[in-house]
């Protein structure tokens, strides 16, 4: 059996929790940082971190276009947190050179839950998983506004936080700080990797 090979945006943000759980599962990774290193990778993580800083290292590395082309060909993305951001349709109160990458169907506001000293923890009912998830909320991204064809797998009174459209599954939380890898494996069984 060929292992798969996954990218993690490494620009900034928590990069490297998310390799070695992808590594802890037997996939092999790369992190990704030039159009080069996107270019054969099989899915792709998009960390947390600050989404406005990702948007604009994403512009100024010339990866911004041929990681459009890559999604809208349909590599399988991950993104957490700020990755959700990204990835998602529309941006609420983000800044107006900041680019949303509509791959999935979702409205977002940056820092939805607060500043820095709102962050939390919350023990989440996933669809698919038989015991809840814990996790961590760090300036977390609200869902505003999903789409028809998003799927809901968690949420926190009554706001989405874990979605999934097509071969794209999002989180508003950082499941990399949590010793549980299941929602690294839900992404990884979807996506086929």
């Amino acid at each position: 059996m060929v292992t798969p090979t996954v990218g993690v945006l490494a620009l900034q943000g928590a990069f490297a929790a998310h390799a070695a759980i992808l590594e802890s599962l037997g996939v092999a990774t790369v992190e990704v940082r030039t159009a080069d290193q996107l270019a054969p990778v099989e899915g792709l993580v998009i960390p947390g971190g600050e989404s406005t800083t990702m948007s604009m290292l994403l512009e100024r590395s010339g990866m911004l276009e041929p990681l459009r082309q890559r999604l809208a060909d349909g590599l399988p993305a991950f993104g957490t947190c700020a990755g959700l951001i990204l990835l998602a349709a529309e941006i609420r109160d983000g800044r107006d050179d900041q680019h949303a990458l509509g791959m999935i169907d979702l409205t977002v506001a940056r820092n939805g839950y607060g500043r820095q000293i709102d962050s939390f923890e919350s023990d989440l009912d996933v669809a698919g998983l038989d015991t809840p998830f814990h996790a961590v909320f760090i300036r977390a991204p609200r869902v505003e506004r999903a789409g028809d064809e998003v799927e809901v797998l968690a949420s926190v009174d009554g706001d989405p936080v874990l979605c999934r459209q097509g071969a794209v599954l999002v989180a508003g939380f950082h499941p990399e700080l949590s010793d549980d890898d299941r929602i690294h494996k839900l992404w990884l069984a979807d996506a086929g990797l």
